[in-house]
């Protein structure tokens, strides 16, 4: 082990664990839901991007060891549910297309082409499109997946509308900005997940550095902005700067951290290793990496909807803590993160994550979508989680594939 490694393992081991389990997190219900919270509860569920049933029968009985059997059929179960599921409402917007890079992910995780080809047919109904002639963060999203199609199996119609718009954006083209928030591309958190690793994906196809540059140039203008040095995590944008809790703790939303997080992960897969800024990315990653694990909810394995409230918010979030289980492992994987440190973290965030399947397949304990933390019913689920419960699945799949007798070891570690 490295003496970096030695002491982000004592880091780890002298930070509080401030989400740990309380009074409230024994909670299996929200203590309350809002009239704000539900009437976006009924948006999302009359835009077809998920739902929350009151009844949403049985978990499933589902073992949460990482042996690769076990993951596969894990994965397997949601992907084929939410696929049944989904498959008539496919879109553009950006809840669509995180559960597109799910799928992606999971055509070679479980040796089955049907996902991928679900993808294929989505992009062709939409003669590979983005959504909106100037696309913000948001709506390149979705050529993530056009790119990804072509980098397996090359065709002319693939890429020129994607290229297009970001030619434009290269150009000086530029979406709407609202008014109140930062005067950049990447305003929010969020858009670090959405945009560069189209961006990056763009450079894979073409080898064209302009694409590398661009993202590179805007990340870092975002992070500058809106990421806490000390606490190694980011505020959602810059409304969130000023605000606390009632117990005066700043507002660090947990989706909005698995969105950067997972950004690094699928930003550096396709940037070379001898791109000039690389190594701050991977030491962002390490930053983040150290700081959720030690907010990690010591009973469920997984975190809350504001990583630093487990009182107000105790049930498990699972979109946030999919991404941020997905990030993780990716770095163990690609060799920026230690193992020795975080195999353990994953072993319990993954075993906390099959806890949210029911029988059916769907996965539940996802908050619906919006800015900050909410409540929300446990059967609860939305696309966007799928999807990154998807790229965490593929991501431990691969893990347990080359460590896996090591890993069925801390599975069973409490």
């Amino acid at each position: 082990m490295t003496v970096c490694s030695v002491l982000i393992a004592a880091l780890l081991a002298a930070i509080p664990i401030l989400a740990q389990e309380s009074p409230a997190a024994s909670q299996s219900v929200p203590t309350s839901i809002t009239p704000q919270e539900q009437q976006g509860i009924d948006r999302d569920i009359a835009r077809h991007f998920g739902d929350a049933p009151a009844n949403p029968g049985p978990k499933a009985n589902l073992s949460g060891a990482m042996r690769a059997a076990d993951v596969r059929a894990a994965m397997r179960k949601v992907a084929d549910w939410e696929l049944a599921w989904s498959q008539p409402w496919f879109d553009r917007i950006w809840t669509w297309s995180v559960l597109y890079s799910g799928f992606m992910a999971a055509s070679p995780a479980l040796d089955d082409p049907k996902y991928r080809d679900a993808m294929q047919a989505m992009a062709e109904k939409f003669h590979w499109e983005l959504r909106s002639e100037h696309p913000n963060a948001d709506d390149q999203s979705v050529g993530q997946t056009y790119l990804e199609l072509d980098l397996l199996q090359p065709a002319p119609e693939k890429i020129p509308p994607t290229e297009a718009a970001l030619d434009d954006l290269l150009a000086g083209g530029a979406a709407r900005i609202p008014e109140g928030q930062a005067q950049i591309p990447w305003w929010w958190c969020d858009a670090l997940f959405m945009a560069p690793p189209v961006w990056s994906r763009m450079y894979g196809v073409t080898r064209d550095a302009r694409y590398l540059d661009y993202l590179d140039r805007h990340w870092w203008e975002t992070s500058n902005l809106l990421y806490d040095p000390h606490r190694h995590l980011y505020y959602r944008d810059i409304t969130f700067l000023h605000q606390t809790d009632d117990r005066g703790n700043p507002l660090f939303w947990s989706r909005g951290n698995g969105w950067v997080m997972g950004g690094i992960a699928r930003t550096l897969a396709y940037m070379p290793q001898n791109y000039p800024s690389r190594g701050r990315y991977e030491a962002q990653l390490r930053e983040m990496a150290a700081a959720v694990a030690a907010l990690q909810d010591k009973r469920t394995g997984l975190w809350h909807s504001d990583l630093l409230d487990a009182a107000d918010y105790p049930q498990p979030e699972v979109s946030g803590s999919a991404l941020i289980t997905f990030a993780l492992v990716w770095g163990v994987n690609h060799g920026v993160l230690d193992r020795a440190i975080y195999k353990r973290v994953i072993a319990k965030a993954w075993r906390g994550l099959i806890g949210q399947i029911y029988a059916d397949g769907r996965l539940g304990n996802i908050q619906q979508t919006g800015a900050a933390p909410a409540h929300y019913l446990p059967s609860s689920s939305y696309t966007y989680g799928v999807g990154a419960f998807l790229l965490a699945g593929a991501e431990v799949e691969e893990l347990v594939a080359h460590h896996g007798h090591a890993e069925k070891t801390a599975a069973g570690e409490q």
